[in-house]
């Protein structure tokens, strides 16, 4: 069954209320297998009073220890980044998850402090691109659809990236997995857009065994093309546990894991599946198995940080890039054949590809042992914010050309602080968009007034009933906050790339397209 956490709420946060059985499992510590005695217990060996005097002690002559201060022991703080790639917001425990089973997360969100209201983008490439430059893909031509194996776009080489910010700052940098921001140009890989060290694919998807993508393998290790045998997921762990040993405490590392399950092709080895040979629908079961894989290789990786005495300075961030497939839409016609659609995204209406809350709330916690209290947060954050607040809290600089639309949420994540979003762009494109204004939510599926859709996401959080008649000017505040994203959008790299196919058989859109202010190129 899945976990529920009682809470009370403290301001925009929720902090736990926990019974004893509850407290042993938010020890800031997770189940592991085979794991030695736990180094926090054996801190307090000997005499009771011996250690309450040391810890008074240190505590008076270091100064006050304060959840939510950044760590100054050796500077700054390692930072390890798992992304979930498809993940439905209700297919973890944490979120009542009872058929998927993901312990090893569930404690690790349950120590740490659960986004309730994470926005990412719809699909991969687009909130990988708002990850990794803290601004929405409108500023730079990724908002539409993902990067194809047949396009030679990438992630302009104007954008700064997080992993450039943080190897200014003296970090040693590691993507281990699905980069997914450019493939056909070197100059777009990771390795050239301030990682250290890339093992893994730069498609969006391959094979897990064998890593082909039409017709090609794409594994590579820093460059350099691998005939590797194995699990695309237990092979990133391998890798990622064996960097974290390589690792000492002179010097901090930022490592991006952002794996390939549980998006398609659904594939897991037989002893995975086993573990949930209870669930009848078949998709759904080799999903499941996908997402036992995924907790286990997070377990591992914790597991590694504590062997080498890491992980009391080690923050770790979780998230899915997108909802889940639950529905067929566009996102689903693509999910191999006509099974249905393995995901589960409640309480949230939607799926993959769209607009509505169950394609755009990410399943979602960071965790730091001893400066995150346990709770969640309700506040509305957005995927891009991560860029400045890791940057900040790394004593790096987010000064640049380029005006982030991201924000430091140190203060929500570790306090009382409101969300310091005004309004959060969900997208914008030229056949649909979406914003959230506090509890307005106004979603354009297509380029017409009557498909305006305005939600209040307060009382109607599944996005049901829709209150434009209701409410018309609100439609027409939010309208105007879109608008002015529209006007500062650039266009969509996707459909220039696919312009000769798009003016062949929809003429229309073509014309309305070459009828914008820009001439749709890529600024680099």
């Amino acid at each position: 069954m899945g976990n529920h956490y009682p809470s009370r709420r403290r301001g925009g946060r929720r902090v736990l209320v926990t019974t004893g059985r509850q407290r042993r499992i938010l020890r800031p510590t997770v189940r592991l297998l085979h794991r030695r005695e736990s180094t926090y217990c054996s801190r307090w060996q000997g005499s009771g009073l011996q250690a309450v005097l040391a810890l008074v002690v240190a505590l008076g002559l270091s100064g006050p220890v304060v959840a939510g201060e950044p760590a100054q022991a050796h500077g700054k703080p390692n930072i390890v980044v798992i992304v979930a790639d498809d993940l439905g917001f209700a297919d973890v425990g944490f979120n009542g998850a009872e058929d998927v089973l993901t312990p090893h997360i569930d404690d690790l969100a349950a120590a740490g402090t659960r986004f309730e209201s994470l926005y990412v983008q719809p699909f991969c490439t687009p909130t990988r691109a708002a990850f990794m430059t803290g601004r929405y893909p409108i500023r730079y031509g990724l908002q539409t659809f993902v990067i194809t194996p047949g396009q030679t776009y990438g992630l302009p080489h104007s954008e700064r990236t997080l992993a450039s910010a943080l190897q200014d700052v003296g970090y040693k940098t590691y993507i281990i997995g699905k980069w997914h921001l450019g493939h056909a140009d070197q100059s777009f890989w990771p390795q050239n857009r301030g990682f250290d060290y890339f093992y893994g694919t730069t498609l969006g998807e391959v094979d897990f065994y064998t890593k082909e993508r039409a017709g090609s393998v794409d594994w590579q290790r820093n460059g350099a093309l691998l005939d590797e045998q194995g699990y695309f997921t237990d092979q990133l762990t391998r890798d990622a546990v064996r960097i974290i040993e390589q690792q000492s405490t002179d010097k901090p590392f930022f490592l991006y894991l952002p794996h390939l399950a549980v998006h398609a092709p659904y594939q897991a080895p037989q002893h995975y599946i086993d573990r949930v040979s209870g669930i009848e629908d078949e998709t759904r079961r080799v999903y499941a198995a996908m997402a036992a894989a995924l907790d286990d290789s997070v377990g591992e990786v914790i597991a590694a940080l504590e062997r080498k005495g890491l992980r009391d300075n080690t923050l770790l961030l979780f998230f899915s890039d997108n909802g889940g497939i639950a529905e067929y839409d566009a996102a689903a016609a693509m999910a191999k054949g006509d099974k249905p659609a393995p995901a589960d995204n409640s309480p949230f209406r939607g799926s993959k590809g769209g607009l509505y809350e169950g394609g755009v709330r990410s399943a979602a916690f960071i965790n730091w042992p001893g400066r995150i209290e346990p709770g969640a947060i309700a506040e509305m954050v957005h995927v891009v914010d991560f860029f400045p607040t890791l940057v900040k809290l790394s004593s790096g600089s987010v000064e640049s050309e380029n005006a982030l639309d991201g924000k430091d949420i140190w203060p929500v994540i570790t306090g009382d602080a409101p969300s310091p979003h005004a309004d959060i762009l969900i997208n914008a494109e030229i056949h649909r968009g979406a914003v959230r204004k506090g509890r307005w939510k106004l979603v354009k599926n297509a380029a017409l007034p009557s498909s305006n859709e305005l939600y209040d996401l307060e009382s109607d959080v599944a996005e049901r009933e829709n209150l434009a008649h209701k409410h018309p000017e609100k439609v027409k505040e939010l309208e105007d906050v879109l608008n002015g994203y529209a006007e500062e959008s650039k266009p969509a790299l996707f459909l220039h790339a696919y312009m000769p196919f798009v003016r062949k058989h929809f003429a229309s859109a073509a014309l309305a397209y070459d009828g914008d202010k820009n001439d749709g190129q890529a600024e680099e």
